[in-house]
């Protein structure tokens, strides 16, 4: 019979499972949904719903999905935005499903074994949410309206604040600290969460990156600019649109020493010409993104960052490759008229 000491990892592993499983079901349920389970965020309240059947069922009220939502992102407690995840298969699961991991769009669903899609949407939904180191500084939610003509043919864009309305936070540079000490501090602790519902499809998905992907300081006016880019698949292979960027830019202001306001907060759509994708578009583009995403854990704060600077140097290879099919053509183009010109003269001087 082995001792103790030599029995294997795994045994005494499973042993602690069972051990912990039997401590769990001689506790009361109402217990464990009011005590246990309201302290949990959402990653963690996911895995404890893997844990036991019986974890699992009091995981499904959808009241506890309800807090957990509101706790990651207040913008979800709008009637709005609340109506609206009432239609989605199990509610507000469903939604923190669809919204909490990393979008990764990179290959466009093939046409021919996508299922019908759903009908238009008559508008979609910005739930939008900033917080700094932790705490939600910003929270608004809009309304955009698809079913028009106009939202059509114009570019698409969504802007929460009008020309002169800002917003005071709480964040304030302290004087004295170095600008790049400054820009790299919110960098690392000043996110976004861009989500955009559509009612008809009931999905949902995050736009934003966790983490700004720069962070700049205007040179004249001193205005604080982030820049949050999600990647995705946009049009066919080869076309400027093959892969877009959803960019939602937050710009504050405000002096040395005092509280920042937040001006602006857009969203809008790019492709790699940096052209403004026009509603149309950006619709069909939004929507494949959240039927045909997959949802990831992020292995890292920068990740995002990392995924925006692959797509820039895409980019930039693109361009490349596009100037060098240009001076090629100017070359066969000014070959050919030299060719013309001596001939026509050769003519003319030797007939």
């Amino acid at each position: 019979m082995p001792s103790p000491s030599t029995a294997p990892a795994g045994s005494s592993s499973a042993a602690s499972t069972d051990a912990a499983a039997t401590m769990l079901t001689s506790v009361h349920p109402d217990v464990i949904r009011a005590h246990i389970l309201t302290r949990l965020d959402g990653p963690a309240l996911v895995a404890a719903a893997s844990a036991s059947a019986q974890l699992h069922s009091l995981s499904s009220d959808e009241c506890l999905w309800r807090d957990v939502c509101v706790a990651a992102w207040p913008s979800v407690g709008d009637p709005r935005v609340a109506g609206a995840i009432a239609g989605f298969p199990a509610g507000h699961r469903s939604f923190f499903s669809d919204s909490y991991p990393v979008l990764h769009h990179h290959k466009p669903r093939s046409r021919r074994s996508s299922p019908l899609p759903p009908p238009p949407a008559e508008y979609l939904i910005s739930a939008v949410d900033v917080h700094y180191e932790g705490e939600a500084i910003f929270s608004k939610v809009h309304e955009t309206e698809t079913a028009s003509g106009w939202f059509d043919s114009s570019p698409f864009r969504v802007d929460l604040l009008d020309l002169k309305e800002s917003v005071p936070t709480r964040i304030q540079k302290p004087s004295g600290t170095p600008d790049e000490a400054w820009l790299r501090h919110l960098e690392e602790n000043l996110s976004l969460s861009w989500i955009v519902v559509d009612p008809a499809r009931r999905r949902a998905a995050n736009f934003s990156t966790q983490r700004p992907v720069s962070v700049q300081r205007h040179w004249l006016t001193g205005d604080v600019q982030a820049r949050y880019v999600m990647v995705v698949a946009g049009g066919p292979p080869g076309s400027a649109s093959e892969h877009v960027q959803c960019t939602a830019t937050l710009t504050c202001v405000g002096k040395e020493g005092r509280k920042l306001h937040v001006r602006e907060v857009s969203f809008q759509v790019e492709d790699m010409e940096g052209k403004s994708l026009n509603g149309r578009d950006s619709l069909v583009i939004l929507g494949e993104a959240m039927e045909g995403g997959e949802r990831r854990k992020a292995k890292r704060g920068s990740e995002g960052k990392e995924r925006f600077e692959a797509y820039e140097a895409r980019k930039r290879e693109r361009r490349e490759r596009k100037q060098r099919r240009e001076r090629a053509l100017d070359l066969v183009c000014i070959t050919v008229g030299v060719a013309v010109f001596v001939a026509f003269w050769s003519f003319i001087l030797f007939r």
